[in-house]
């Protein structure tokens, strides 16, 4: 039997509908590329999407479409989100940190028609003009007082499209599950894989978002999305937070440490999002000024296992921190570090053990481990197996690539992660390592996850990355590479000392190599694979 209830498809326009209506006084708060901070409320962002999307379908975009993005976090780039997704098309959004060849194959493999670009990635596309697809439409995301001189054939001037266009939208109805973004992932190895989210998996994600992270999601807060709109939806602020009655502070290209507690400083925001890299930047900030920014609160770290000593640092200001794990195909929260409330008398250190696991899943994500065999392990906290998730928001393969969703999912329909993880009784979350990135010395395994966090806690390691290097007699050893954070630098000794409480002889790192920086990926993950390239003639040092 089938409840007698009405079915109305699950629609992202629906959600900046319903902002303008309940929350009229919330506001994007942007640092433009054209220098100043821009205020828009979100009926006025909801009239500019209308004008916006009746723009598109002048231009010819139709159903199915997709409408590239190369842009910073701003007003213009949320109003892309809305209007190309309203009209049926896919917002294609790019990675400007990825290598030019990735850029030119993403952009020919999703066969976009428009590509809206930032001031400042201008440059990027006019270099690789000529290998993107004949016919494609350039928009360039200003006004016509600040449109730069460029040779993108035709370049369209995106202040100019909305003129005169109408401010009110009678959206389509279509199928809830019709596409409406597109995000590549890096690709660590082989071209990147795209993850074609639907109305459906955006609208839900949002929701299980907003439920879970309670502490974020608070009418009338301010949040800061550090991590990008350009990837993976900014884990989903530009939905959830318009959704929750948020303002959205924008802090466009400007995402060093100094422009960030500015910026968070004078906008009272109490909540930022992204990755640990970005933190240790506001953190020295932080640091050099003697306090916190003004009405900072809360903080949500993802991309990359944060360090305990970073997590301890906020927490002994009084800004929360809600470790989160989760992947592009996720779209992408799929855990939460939100402690229960009868953790609240709990001593800061019995908090920090389990702030330091990723956490327990959302609703509407579900986890399981297994081993190789593909049999399922139990949540004890002992046992560690390939981390495999289901769920509304999470990918049932990639886009146009037969061939990696074959290789993605096992026989029930789970997406294969590629991390090593954990799962205790109680259902917090350990992500051991990459399965790639786990170091084997003398067939036994070491977590370079491990390593990291606790090298982190010594005053000299600014950042740092534990990796495996070839040896005669144990396979592989771990080294450490470390940038210091000051002339004075810990020696192997010293080091030794600091992480024997909690690793055995065999697992401490055999040496340190000091460097100024460590490469990155286009997420903003150290990248282990330039690492082991960068050191693949590297010596090892005697064993002792």
């Amino acid at each position: 039997m089938l409840g007698k209830m009405m079915h109305r498809p699950l629609r992202i326009s629906d959600i900046l509908e319903f902002a303008a209506d309940a929350f009229p006084t919330a506001e994007i708060i942007s640092a433009r590329t054209e220098g100043d901070i821009h205020r828009q409320t979100y009926p006025e962002t909801r009239d500019r999407v209308c004008q916006l999307a009746h723009a598109l379908q002048k231009l010819g975009v139709e159903m199915g479409d997709r409408v590239a993005t190369l842009a910073w976090n701003g007003y213009r780039h949320f109003e892309l989100y809305y209007a190309v997704s309203g009209i049926g098309a896919v917002c294609h959004t790019i990675n400007p940190r990825l290598s030019v060849e990735q850029l030119i194959y993403i952009v020919n493999h999703a066969d976009d028609r428009l590509i809206f670009v930032d001031t400042t990635f201008v440059p990027l596309l006019e270099a690789v003009q000529e290998h993107l697809p004949k016919g494609l439409t350039y928009v360039i995301m200003t006004d016509r007082d600040h449109m730069p001189a460029t040779s993108l054939v035709g370049a369209l001037c995106y202040e100019d499209l909305l003129k005169g266009q109408p401010q009110r939208m009678d959206w389509r109805d279509f199928d809830e599950n019709t596409a409406a973004g597109l995000c590549y992932t890096s690709g660590t190895t082989g071209h990147p894989k795209g993850a074609l989210y639907s109305h459906r998996s955006n609208v839900l994600h949002a929701m299980m978002i907003a439920v879970t992270l309670g502490n974020t999601f608070r009418e009338g807060q301010k949040v800061l999305p550090v991590v990008p709109l350009f990837h993976v939806n900014a884990w989903g602020l530009p939905y959830a937070g318009p959704m929750a009655g948020l303002s959205l502070v924008m802090p466009g290209p400007a995402l060093d440490g100094p422009s960030l507690f500015k910026l968070m400083d004078q906008e009272n925001v109490y909540s930022a999002w992204g990755v640990p890299t970005v933190w240790l930047g506001l953190l020295a900030e932080i640091k050099e000024q003697g306090r916190k920014p003004n009405g900072f609160g809360d903080v949500v770290i993802g991309g990359s296992a944060a360090p305990r000593s970073m997590i301890e640092a906020f927490e002994k200001m009084d800004v929360s921190v809600g470790h989160a794990w989760g992947m592009t195909e996720m779209s992408p929260v799929g855990t939460h570090g939100t402690l229960p409330s009868f953790t609240n008398d709990w001593p800061l250190e019995k908090r920090l053990d389990l702030k330091q696991t990723q956490g327990r899943r959302v609703f509407g994500v579900e986890l399981k481990i297994v081993d190789d065999d593909g049999e399922r392990l139990p949540n004890d906290g002992k046992a560690v197996g390939e981390l495999f998730v289901r769920g509304n928001a999470v990918v049932a393969g990639y886009y146009n690539n037969d061939e990696a969703t074959a290789e993605a999912l096992d026989e029930e329909g789970w997406f294969g992660t590629g991390d090593v993880a954990s799962i205790d009784k109680d259902g917090y979350l350990t992500i051991q390592d990459r399965a790639k990135d786990l170091i084997k010395s003398g067939g036994e395994w070491i977590s370079s996850i491990d390593l990291e966090n606790a090298a982190m806690a010594h005053p000299s390691i600014a950042n740092c990355a534990a990796i495996g290097v070839p040896h005669p007699k144990w396979d592989e050893r771990p080294i450490l590479v470390a940038v210091p954070t000051d002339s004075e630098r810990v020696t192997l000794e010293e080091l030794h000392e600091l992480l024997s409480e909690h690793f055995a002889k065999w697992q401490l790192p055999d040496d340190i190599v000091w460097v100024d920086e460590l490469p990155m990926t286009a997420t903003g993950k150290v990248s282990k694979l330039n690492l082991r390239k960068a050191l693949a003639d590297y010596k090892h040092p005697e064993v002792h």
